[in-house]
């Protein structure tokens, strides 16, 4: 790597661990919190319309974006830890060949992706449960997201591509610049060039298309170490391999959300509206949590994947055993506050009383919950670092299949307490698996190159 510039790869290789963890995750939180709080803006919008069936269009529609970002995270998630691990082992020649193959191969899958849908788009909005005067507005909210498939998978692919070479600040500036661009253009769609809900589409895929471009430009024109060129597009079945093995683990984590977020959705409404308003509150207070505990799991896996590929044993356990402390403590102290004020944070919300009894439980169980959530996903992360894609997909598929059972036997046994607590059980479970599987791994030695499976 003598041909590049050592700054650049400063925060990976050399920088104190403690500043390195601070550099990747801080980017990434801030990220995830700003596309929380567009969500919550863009469902002001919409709201603004007046119009249930609008709103419900754009409720419908979630499946599909999380698909589409599924498949982001596919490549994203497959290339960035695979492109973290050469770089760790001085294969820069590599890293702009996987760059190449994983920015092309991404955009091949949103045009295929557009293809097969539009042909097949009424028999999907009767799978999504389309019906009535829902069917037209989600049927124009959808075709928007369809035909801008390539650039909602790019977007996602190439942010977690940046990141891989340790620059965060540049990934969570793409990622800023693309929500920033959504939240000017929604009210423009929407209202002046009255739009209405393909207005909010069109807004949200303009916002990936200026991501995009943002990336593109960095990396062809910035980047020490990546490419995105045409010439250096040379896919052969061994980056294949390695973007798949990992990347099909964040694949399935989305996928299996969906399926858990539909399925806690339905159980809730057994229970009526003051339950299923209780379950909302928790949701909007928590998820702010969970973006800190996200950001810190995810932000630092390019730092454990050139740790570990670098051979660097002491480097590679301080940032695990430092990652942990942080998510630990950052979490828990948030969690006692927000418990502590739970009575004032719910009625911000909600005056109801039903609603406020409810929301303390709910709000405790997923508190408990965002801390199994965040050491899951770091474990998984840690998988994902080191190429260990069968121990990263296992995670992924506990995470999914076993809040299912649990879900059911809750509600069967306690009723509405058991609907309640059914993610944190999952999760804790989980977090046990990753612990043993942890183990595992590092009983049979660190770093080992046998370990990418």
């Amino acid at each position: 790597m003598e041909n590049i510039d050592r700054k650049s790869l400063y925060y990976l290789e050399n920088a104190p661990v403690t500043k390195a963890i601070m550099h990747m995750a801080i980017p990434m939180i801030l990220s995830s919190t700003a596309s929380v709080i567009y969500s919550i803006i863009d469902a002001f919008f919409v709201g603004k319309l007046n119009n249930t069936a609008m709103m419900a269009a754009v409720v419908l529609a979630i499946p599909i974006n999380m698909f589409l970002m599924a498949l982001g995270q596919l490549f994203g998630v497959g290339s960035g830890t695979y492109i973290a691990r050469l770089l760790g082992e001085g294969n820069t020649d590599s890293t702009q060949k996987v760059s190449s193959v994983n920015f092309w191969s991404s955009m091949l899958m949103g045009i295929i992706f557009m293809m097969i849908c539009l042909p097949f788009l009424s028999p999907i909005l009767k799978l999504l449960g389309a019906t009535g005067e829902t069917l037209q507005y989600t049927r124009n909210f959808i075709i928007v997201f369809v035909i801008g498939a390539p650039f909602i998978i790019v977007s996602s692919t190439l942010e977690a591509a940046v990141r891989a070479e340790g620059a965060s600040t540049v990934s969570m500036i793409g990622s800023l610049a693309g929500i920033i661009i959504n939240i000017i253009l929604n009210p423009i769609f929407i209202f002046a060039l009255n739009m209405n809900v393909m207005g909010s589409a069109l807004a949200s895929v303009s916002g990936n298309v200026i991501s995009v471009l943002y990336y593109l430009y960095y990396l062809q024109k910035k980047s020490a170490v990546q490419s995105v060129s045409i010439k250096e597009f040379k896919p052969s079945s061994e980056i294949y391999r390695n973007i798949f093995k990992v990347g099909i683990s964040a694949f399935l984590l989305y996928g299996f959300a969906v399926i858990s977020t539909l399925l806690f959705n339905n159980y809730s409404m057994l229970y009526g509206d003051s339950v299923v308003a209780g379950f909302g509150i928790a949701q909007r207070v928590v998820q702010f949590v969970d973006c800190i505990g996200m950001g810190l799991a995810m932000g630092v896996v390019p730092l454990i994947a050139f740790a570990y590929s670098a051979n660097n044993q002491k480097r590679l356990m301080e940032i695990i055993k430092k990652t942990i402390l942080y998510i630990l403590c950052i979490i828990l102290s948030l969690a006692a506050v927000l418990f502590a004020l739970r009575l004032q944070v719910i009625g911000i919300f909600s005056i109801d009383p039903k609603v406020i009894a409810i929301g303390q439980i709910t709000l405790l169980a997923q508190l408990s919950s965002t801390v199994f959530a965040a050491l899951c996903e770091f474990f998984t992360g840690i998988f994902q670092a080191i190429g260990a894609g069968v121990r990263s997909t296992i995670m992924a598929v506990v995470r999914g299949i076993a809040f299912i059972p649990i879900l059911i036997v809750g509600n069967w046994i306690l009723a509405v307490n058991g609907v309640i607590w059914a993610m944190t059980i999952t999760e804790g479970l989980a977090c046990l698996i990753g612990i043993a599987l942890w183990f595992v791994t590092v009983s049979k030695g660190l770093p080992v190159k046998s370990l990418n499976e």
